[in-house]
Formats: structure tokens, C-alpha cells, sequence
């Protein structure tokens, strides 16, 4: 016994790794974000959606998707604030994330209170207002993003892409594709692929790179959303 310290624990050697051996190690530590799905190779696709700097999404694509991406971010801790005008699309996702803890809220268009964010509870809000979002008025800051869902193209289109960090794009149509294909400076194959695209299917892409995903839910995301549609 040690007065105030209760009973001596095990003994063991200190486990100790000579200098000269440090390279050897390896960790298996890859990207740390939400896995919105699998690479043309099959890898697991990561998207980072907490950071300490502001990081601004948007999803020319489907309300499915976004909501998948939306459930797999409150699954990694994010709290989610919905944006929206169609509360009753959402309101059932709402209900069913975090095991009852209410991780994400809904809130009519222009009516996102500030959230607070920090390290130890970061933030996504979600914009879906429609073809012409307004300007919010909870932008991207640290450990908070946002991600702004496009049904199509729109006239708010080129001015998101611009502001945007990483910019997704699902099915769309030729005339679509050949406009997005000039604001994110893709390649011809790329721009000639987006009309093709199956549903679950989206580029994410920068002005400088770009990679295809396919998105598959989960057996508990099917069941609550429904299988991948590219149309709402």
C-alpha cells in the first residue's frame, strides 16, 4: 500500500524502441473525414468535413445524397442544421439521427440561429433552399462548413462554384455539363461523362482535381431514405 494512492499496479518492462528502428514503423492513419463512398478503384472516398478553416461544399445533385452525406456527418460527431423550405422532406431524417439526441436541426430559410461551433462540437449546415439560395446568414467559419444543394443548374450556380472549396456534381444534362464543364475547367471526358452518370454516382471536383464517387447506402439508410435517386 501508498498512503493516499491506493495498491501498487503490475510490473512489466517499459516497451522501448531503439532510435535507429523509428523508420520501420508504420501506422495505418489515412484521411480523417466522412466515407461518402468508394473511388473508381474501389477505395474508400473521404470527404473532411470538420476543420478548423472555413470550407464552403456545394452538391449540383440529388436531395438523397445530401442527406446521406448529412446522416454520415452526424455519425462522426457533426452537429447538422438544415436550411430548408421543405422541412417535411427532412423531418423524418431528423428524427431518426443520433439515436435520439437532437443532432440535427431543421430551420426555415434565413432563420439559422449562430451554432456555436468549436474542436469539440463542430458543425455542417445544410442549405437546401432551392434554385436561388439566398445569401445565409451562417456562413463557414472555423470548424464549421456548409454545404449548399443545387437541383440543377442555376443562375446562383456561378457564384457558389466560385466560392466554393469542392464542388460535387451528379447527373445533369449536356447544356449542364458544358457550363460546369467551363467553371471547374474539366476535361472533355469528364464534361462528356456527367450526362451518363448513374444514380449514387458524383464528381467531386476543384479547379485542379477531380475524382468519381459512388455513393451506396447502408442497409439502415436505404431503409429510412429509400435506394440512391438522382431525381427527388
Amino acid at each position: 500500500m501508498r498512503g493516499g494512492y491506493g495498491l501498487l499496479g503490475p510490473r512489466r518492462e517499459r516497451h522501448v524502441v531503439p532510435a535507429a528502428d523509428l523508420d520501420a514503423l508504420a501506422l495505418p492513419v489515412g484521411d480523417d473525414g466522412v466515407v461518402i463512398g468508394v473511388d473508381a478503384e474501389g477505395h474508400p472516398a473521404v470527404l473532411g468535413v470538420n476543420r478548423p478553416t472555413p470550407y464552403e461544399m456545394t452538391l449540383i445533385g440529388g436531395l438523397w445524397t445530401a442527406q446521406v452525406l448529412t446522416l454520415r456527418a452526424a455519425a462522426t460527431g457533426a452537429r447538422i442544421a438544415v436550411e430548408t423550405g421543405r422541412g417535411q422532406v427532412w423531418s423524418g431524417l431528423a428524427q431518426a439521427a443520433g439515436g435520439g439526441q437532437p443532432c440535427v436541426t431543421l430551420h426555415d430559410v434565413g432563420r439559422v440561429p449562430p451554432q456555436g461551433a468549436s474542436a469539440g462540437s463542430p458543425v455542417l449546415v445544410v442549405r437546401d433552399c432551392g434554385m436561388r439560395p439566398p445569401r445565409g446568414r451562417v456562413v463557414a467559419g472555423p470548424w464549421q462548413s456548409v454545404l449548399t444543394l443545387l437541383p440543377y443548374l442555376s443562375p446562383a450556380a456561378p457564384r457558389l462554384l466560385r466560392n466554393s472549396s469542392l464542388v460535387g456534381v451528379q447527373r445533369v444534362s449536356p447544356d449542364e455539363a458544358q457550363e460546369i464543364g467551363r467553371l471547374m475547367n474539366l476535361p472533355r471526358p469528364a464534361v462528356d461523362s456527367l450526362p451518363t452518370l448513374g444514380d449514387g454516382v458524383t464528381l467531386w471536383c476543384t479547379p485542379r482535381d477531380r475524382q468519381f464517387v459512388m455513393t451506396q447506402g447502408t442497409e439502415a439508410e436505404t431503409g429510412l431514405l429509400g435506394p440512391s435517386r438522382r431525381i427527388d
